[in-house]
């Protein structure tokens, strides 16, 4: 495709602009370690959540729902959907607790939780494993998603555009830190959004469509537009809705949305002002996560399945794809060369957007367990503050060069990271989860469980083929799921009660700092109490039943929200102005709710 002089000049402002705010925010993100990772602990409401949805917002996640649309229609989108209720949960339970507990990174809370080598050991390993190796992964999808539109909208090299997209956004990363990746991340956002939606404005109006109501009609997509699964094949049901509502939303640990919140989410919640700000941060992230994004990447997805009914048909048109790129997922790229001039720049910038403000994010989060993590904590203690924030950038520098490895020779779709992802954390996640309101959980429970999580995860993966677990009610994904959840649980649970509490000091000193509340730390306030501290105070502001029922209200109205605007897609008016009518009331009694919550 070829750029016009205005789309030259719309990608040179895009640029130019990344690297302003970067070097604006260098004058503050070089002063301290806390600075450049946590930009003082000052961060507003909704900054930090347009930076977490914008994160979440990269060029391989359009590419993502796109193959699972072309594979088993909407409702295959469950597969991440279903993650809203760790999401809700994390914006009303976890939200404060983290902020309450002042760490500086999420692995930080190990040593504050637990005690002794075993902490210490957890939160050194964790700091290589997820900074390096999960870090790196998330982040070479990413890059691969930018080889794919690189190759068949410009006919880029691979090493090429690998090269263009890691030059700049490890320049502004390094030089503004977090502050300087959440403001980029505002401005990118909005690029990112109208690109989307005049993606889906130019799929339906193709030819051999011409409007969205003729793509909805149209009999290539019959048995794709349901949101939810076929109810008359027990097959599909269980795999694609009862799976990911019943067991994926707390059993499994996923980057962006752990059960309890962590990784670059309880970063964005740790740089709040406040709890408030970190709990409304983190409820914006949500809504736009789940209920505005999804629909203008699932019309262009269902108006790939009329123009292009199979992959013969794509590789028809761009003969010079690599078969190793050939996937349903390259569809979404595929779409966008229909843009004409004008707005491709635009277009083509919002993909830069998107695939930029994942991969800062990611930097500076990875880069930030180097630092915090593992340098400051087992190789300089005492560091300096500029030595510290020098760590940071050449850790910035290094894992943009590992995940461009991993995308150039590893990685082939985005499907395929996604499996083993959500295999690697399947059944650790309810840890997370009972880890604040439970004294038993140690720091054994958490070691076991990622040792166990991992060596099931490559077995199941590597050694084990899918076709030989599927049966007629599962498919081999689903199969390899459930049993990874069941034997990390399992043996987590055995693990806690087999080895030693954690030392009452330790448990004492972190209920005191975070107070949690709750009859899972009545042995702990038992004994706080015996040496005369005064805890009714703290036991009072215990408001798990109301953060609950904010819990299933936020679901409720996020849901309604997701399939109001789907039933407008599909012009169902009347069921898209009732279900409207239901996101108005349980914002209504949301907000009531919200407003009895013990919040400092």
């Amino acid at each position: 495709m070829l750029l016009s002089n205005l789309d030259w000049v719309i990608l040179g402002l895009f640029f130019l602009i990344v690297l302003v705010i970067g070097w604006i925010t260098s004058r503050k993100a070089g002063k301290s370690a806390s600075e450049f990772f946590l930009a003082g602990r000052s961060m507003p409401w909704w900054l930090l959540g347009i930076s977490m949805v914008a994160t979440t917002f990269s060029a391989d996640t359009p590419n993502l729902v796109t193959g699972f649309v072309r594979e088993g229609g909407v409702s295959k989108n469950w597969a991440w959907w279903a993650f809203l209720i760790t999401g809700m949960i994390t914006v009303f339970i976890y939200a404060k607790l983290w902020r309450r507990s002042a760490v500086d990174t999420d692995l930080g809370f190990y040593e504050l939780r637990y005690g002794g080598k075993p902490a210490s050991f957890l939160r050194g390993f964790r700091a290589l494993y997820l900074g390096i190796f999960f870090n790196s992964l998330i982040m070479g999808t990413v890059t691969l998603a930018a080889i794919k539109i690189g190759t068949i909208m410009f006919n880029l090299p691979e090493v090429t555009t690998v090269l263009i997209v890691s030059v700049v956004v490890v320049i502004y990363s390094a030089l503004g830190g977090i502050r300087g990746v959440i403001w980029t991340d505002f401005f990118q956002f909005g690029i990112a959004m109208v690109g989307a939606f005049y993606a889906a404005y130019v799929a339906v109006n193709q030819p051999g469509i011409g409007s969205l109501s003729a793509l909805i009609a149209h009999p290539a997509l019959e048995g794709k537009l349901s949101i939810f699964p076929d109810v008359s094949n027990p097959s599909i049901l269980i795999t694609m809705f009862i799976i990911p509502i019943a067991f994926q939303w707390w059993a499994v640990w996923y980057p962006g949305s752990e059960p309890g919140g962590g990784g670059y989410i309880a970063q964005r919640m740790l740089a709040a002002k406040d709890e408030k700000n970190a709990i409304g941060a983190t409820l914006l992230f949500n809504f736009a996560h789940y209920a505005l994004r999804p629909w203008p990447w699932i019309i262009v997805a269902l108006a790939s399945i009329v123009l292009y009914p199979d992959l013969e048909s794509i590789r028809a048109e761009f003969p010079g794809i690599s078969d190793k790129y050939l996937g349903h997922d390259i569809a979404y790229p595929v779409m966008l060369t229909k843009l004409g001039a004008g707005w491709l720049g635009m277009v083509v910038a919002s993909l830069i957007a998107a695939v930029m403000s994942t991969l800062s994010t990611h930097l500076n989060w990875g880069a930030s367990y180097m630092v915090h993590d593992f340098y400051n904590r087992f190789v300089r203690k005492g560091a300096s503050e500029r030595e510290l924030v020098i760590v940071g950038q050449v850790s910035t520098v290094l894992l943009m060069v590992i995940s461009a490895l991993l995308a150039l020779f590893l990685l082939e779709n985005a499907s395929q990271a996604f499996e083993i992802l959500l295999l690697s954390g399947a059944g650790s996640g309810a840890i997370y989860l009972l880890r604040w309101f439970w004294w038993r959980i140690n720091a054994w429970t958490e070691i076991i469980a990622m040792i166990s999580a991992t060596i099931v995860a490559f077995i199941l993966v590597l050694a084990v083929p899918g076709e030989s677990l599927a049966n007629e009610l599962l498919d081999g994904s689903s199969m390899k799921l459930l049993l990874a959840v069941a034997f990390t649980t399992v043996v987590w649970i055995v693990t806690t009660f087999l080895t030693r509490p954690e030392s009452m000091e330790v448990l004492k000193q972190f209920y005191l700092k975070v107070t949690p509340g709750g009859p899972g730390w009545k042995m702990v306030t038992e004994e706080l109490e015996k040496e005369g501290m005064d805890l009714s105070a703290e036991q009072s502001e215990w408001d798990l039943p109301q953060s609950l029922l904010s819990v299933l209200l936020g679901s409720i109205g996020i849901y309604s929200a997701l399939f109001s605007i789907g039933s407008f897609v599909y012009g169902n008016i009347l069921t898209g102005i009732l279900l409207a009518v239901v996101v108005a009331a349980s914002v209504f009694l949301l907000f009531r709710t919200w407003s009895k919550l013990q919040i400092r």
